[in-house]
């Protein structure tokens, strides 16, 4: 993290207080979260057009991190602030936010400029986490809140390749009408495949009917372009989906919940249950019954926070302090029928992908563990899915502490990127599911 935040601050980003990030054109007051003002723009509007993937409104984005080009463009790009509309997991219409950056590089791969539809790691639950606003601001600092614009670099490498980028912030993340569903298969994947309907319809792209499509992400990105994956031939048939990459997905949350129990990043226990009780209300009963007046409290402290103020928070935070009894969170959920169903409608690898799909895990992954990673590689290699399965073999850099989960998230993004951009060229990708009784 410390690596990160110095990374960042080189490459200028910039410290945001409360009144440096303007309110704009949504006509009602801007929400304060932990100290940053969200702009006006991210107030969803009382009615939303019928079609998924429409724009509800747009706005220039000054990216954090340009240049000028020579021949007056913006380097890397141009951005759009978004706001359209996609669909929940109960089947209710949601307002989402996110950019669209039109590249300044030529696209020299084969076909029209093609789109990548990026999906972020872990931000957190606090508007202000939102990843639309990282890139504006790859920094943000407020009132005991850290967000840093981490996944910036994939966007930027995708951008230098001359491929479009869409950027969502899923649903609730920024938009100030609701939390944000961490994790949550469908909103993440109906998300991410809408931010790519919405794309084709920003003034003055590239873009083309035939404009190939790439989902990419990593970590809780890789959960949700593995959900857009499966879920894009019933939902979204008209994305020309070219591939997918799904990078560390998080596709069986009862052994990931257990990864994340007392690891730096426990706070996301809380984001977990706090969006699947507002997408689920009848689980809020429940999670009262078995939760204590801390666990309460977290679970409140949590909803605003970034994974900067989660880490330095609640970094290492046994679940045992929050329930009633003193049991650990995997434990009460084991016990409850409600729960156990609600995880179990989550598990990604019940589906075949569409298209082909490249799926990385570092065999150290403790977070987001390695074993449940592998294991939707082999579900889907079983429901015929053109599957590259890439185990990324790295020393044991320390349990519990992130590093055997961000470790493989850098060295492989550069593998991941060349793989992406070969479909979005239109060259085949070769399944290697025939090698996975030999692969770690």
């Amino acid at each position: 993290m410390a690596a990160t935040v110095a990374a960042a601050a080189c490459l200028g980003a910039v410290a945001v207080p409360a009144s440096a990030l303007p309110a704009s054109g949504a006509g009602s007051a801007p929400v304060v979260s932990r100290g940053v003002t969200i702009p006006a723009f991210y107030n969803p509007p009382a009615e939303l057009p019928a079609a998924d993937g429409s724009l509800v409104r747009t706005e220039p984005l000054p990216l954090g991190l340009s240049l000028p080009g020579l021949d007056g463009r913006r380097l890397p790009g141009t951005a759009t602030r978004l706001m359209y509309k996609s669909t929940d997991a109960a089947g209710g219409p949601v307002a989402v936010t996110g950019a669209y950056i039109e590249p300044s590089a030529s696209w020299r791969g084969g076909g029209p400029r093609p789109l990548v539809a990026l999906a972020s790691g872990t931000m957190g639950q606090g508007d202000q986490c939102a990843p639309s606003l990282s890139l504006q601001h790859p920094l943000t600092i407020g009132e005991g809140t850290v967000s840093i614009g981490y996944d910036n670099l994939a966007v930027y490498r995708f951008l230098a390749a001359g491929a479009a980028v869409v950027v969502t912030d899923y649903a609730g993340l920024g938009t100030t009408d609701r939390l944000h569903t961490y994790v949550n298969r469908v909103d993440e994947g109906h998300a991410l495949l809408d931010a790519a309907r919405a794309a084709r319809s920003v003034t003055g792209t590239s873009l083309t009917p035939e404009s190939r499509v790439g989902l990419y992400g990593y970590s809780q990105g890789g959960g949700a372009s593995a959900s857009a994956a499966e879920l894009q031939p019933s939902y979204a048939p008209d994305v020309n989906l070219a591939g997918t990459y799904a990078g560390a997905p998080p596709a069986d949350l009862t052994e990931v919940l257990k990864g994340i129990d007392g690891s730096a990043l426990a706070g996301a226990l809380g984001w977990s249950i706090n969006g699947f009780a507002q997408s689920d209300p009848s689980l809020r009963a429940v999670v009262d019954a078995n939760t204590n007046d801390v666990g309460k409290a977290a679970l409140k402290d949590t909803s605003t926070m970034c994974v900067g103020d989660a880490i330095l928070g609640y970094g290492f935070t046994n679940s045992r302090k929050w329930t009633a009894d003193g049991r650990p969170i995997a434990d009460v959920i084991a016990a409850e029928p409600k729960l156990r169903a609600v995880l179990d409608r989550q598990r990604i690898g019940t589906l075949k992908p569409a298209g082909p799909v490249r799926l990385a895990t570092g065999v150290h992954d403790d977070i987001v563990g390695h074993g449940q990673a592998r294991q939707l590689a082999l579900d889907w290699c079983g429901k015929g899915g053109n599957v590259t399965y890439e185990a990324v073999l790295l020393p044991n850099l320390g349990d519990k502490i992130l590093t055997n989960h961000l470790a493989p998230y850098l060295t492989d993004q550069g593998g991941a990127i060349s793989w992406m951009t070969d479909r979005l060229s239109g060259r085949k990708a070769a399944s290697n599911c025939w090698s996975m009784p030999v692969q770690p």
